[in-house]
């Protein structure tokens, strides 16, 4: 049984045309939970070498069947790959593809490990900031929210985290309303590790943001 023949051994289709109702993405949709996909890509990941993980997580993909995308993700989701370009390759190929927010999220989770290992990739996400797709610019985001969750940050990882301010800054105006939900989950995230740079951030852009993302990150500051 190949890896997708083993994906649709688990369908339901109850569940299936719910997952479509709900993520309204035109793809097939087998109704497979998220913890039976864990236990498949485990048992894939420990039967093959990266070179192997990278090819599944490729064609798994290309199937454009949500469950196997989020198993693609899944099979690159580690924090340790080594060599990661061709990981990072990868991942960074299927961010213009984006349409929803349950796979763009998961693919970025993989996404953020490979960031962190090697911050220079920021100067190729900082060019998402641009795109027509507008998962393609929350996806800057996303895949940098590491920088603000870090607890004891180095002077360079300031520097990191400053310029996805600046990158905030920029997407402030941006009216869609999941890019503006993405600035404040970033938000919401660092203020629990610095609230007052949260508070400055906000007066100087949060009166250019929807009312309801800036609502949702002051009420978490204004008491820290």
């Amino acid at each position: 049984m190949n890896e997708l023949d083993a994906l649709r051994a688990l369908a339901d289709a109850g569940k299936a045309d719910e997952m479509l109702a709900w993520h309204k993405a035109a793809r097939t949709y087998l109704g497979v939970a998220n913890p039976q996909i864990d236990d498949l890509v485990a048992e894939w990941r420990a039967s093959r070498d990266l070179d192997g993980r990278i090819a599944l997580a490729a064609a798994l993909w290309n199937s454009d069947i949500h469950e196997a995308r989020l198993a693609a993700a899944k099979l690159l989701t580690q924090a340790r790959i080594r060599p990661d370009e061709a990981a990072w390759a990868l991942i960074a190929s299927w961010v213009p593809q984006f349409d929803g927010w349950a796979i763009a999220d998961h693919a970025m989770i993989a996404g953020q490990k490979r960031l962190v290992a090697d911050p220079a990739r920021l100067d190729q996400v900082e060019a998402w900031l641009d795109h027509p797709n507008p998962w393609t610019r929350r996806a800057a985001l996303v895949g940098t929210l590491p920088w603000a969750k870090m607890n004891n940050p180095k002077p360079a990882d300031l520097e990191a985290r400053e310029r996805v301010l600046d990158w905030a800054a920029r997407l402030a105006d941006d009216r869609d309303t999941f890019i503006q939900k993405a600035i404040a989950w970033w938000l919401r995230d660092l203020s629990k590790r610095d609230a007052p740079r949260v508070r400055a951030f906000l007066a100087d852009h949060g009166a250019r943001m929807k009312p309801f993302a800036r609502k949702d990150v002051a009420r978490l500051v204004q008491d820290r």
